[in-house]
């Protein structure tokens, strides 16, 4: 289920029902919040043989122009659901990239009349890798709509950065071994071919380690991971050219004839 931490709780009282919005995940790449939504009717809305609604009992979960609606029948109780809210942010800023959403309302609507209840409103977040605050629109007023705000916490951004790193030491390293070995500063070693070839194809696997890795055609494939990949085929092609030098095949001489047996 991941970490628990309630990011913000509205106003308590005693006798009135209890809205959860249980933050689980943010996609990045559709700008969209994900949540599950838990409804606790109170006990003025319970039969108190059956403990189910007693009326019909809708809740409408707004961000900016998306909306998500869910409604129970009397004679029964409100289930989870989930909800899925629009955020803004960009994406091609991985992984400095923030979010934030509209304002997000939660109503609760009861009977056919569709009566507004007042209603605790908690937000909370289970999200790994991701530093989420939540805040009121007027913090004066408790029945306000809330903002959430999203940005990648900073140990994320630090293990993004560390993996981009070893792709360009990956470069480095191949480089500097491929000169040192055409400058005849180091013999040439025919099973580094297969390091080479090696560190060609680790590069994907860490471009997709990335802690929610960013879109292909992102930035850091423009500027690091494309490099990266012409570095290392150009030190593979360097250290090819030494093999060709270095073992090149001896010509190959004709035997001697065999003496005649009299000189023997």
């Amino acid at each position: 289920m991941g970490h628990r931490n309630v990011v913000v709780r509205g106003f308590t009282a005693p006798d009135v029902p209890k809205v959860t919005i249980d933050v689980q995940e943010i996609q990045t790449i559709n700008s969209l919040l994900v949540a599950n939504v838990h409804v606790a009717p109170g006990p003025d809305m319970l039969d108190r043989q059956t403990h189910n609604l007693k009326e019909d009992l809708t809740i409408s979960v707004t961000s900016a122009v998306t909306a998500s609606k869910r409604t129970w029948p009397k004679g029964t109780l409100p289930d989870v659901f989930r909800v899925s809210l629009a955020v803004v942010g960009e994406v091609a800023e991985w992984p400095f990239d923030e979010y934030r959403s509209g304002p997000i309302t939660a109503e609760l609507l009861s009977g056919t009349g569709n009566v507004r209840l007042a209603a605790t409103v908690t937000l909370v977040d289970r999200i790994l890798a991701w530093d989420i605050d939540v805040n009121r629109v007027d913090e004066a007023d408790l029945l306000s709509p809330y903002q959430v705000y999203a940005a990648r916490s900073p140990s994320t951004v630090a293990f993004g950065v560390v993996v981009l790193g070893v792709l360009i030491a990956l470069a480095v390293f191949a480089m500097f071994v491929a000169v040192q070995t055409v400058r005849d500063r180091r013999p040439f070693q025919p099973p580094m071919t297969t390091w080479y070839a090696a560190m060609l194809f680790a590069v994907m696997p860490l471009r997709t380690a990335l802690p929610d890795a960013p879109p292909f055609g992102s930035w850091i494939d423009i500027t690091i991971v494309l490099w990266v990949i012409v570095v290392l085929v150009i030190s593979m092609g360097l250290y090819i050219s030494c093999w060709w030098r270095h073992l090149r095949l001896q010509p190959v001489t004709a035997a001697a004839p065999d003496a005649p047996v009299g000189d023997r």
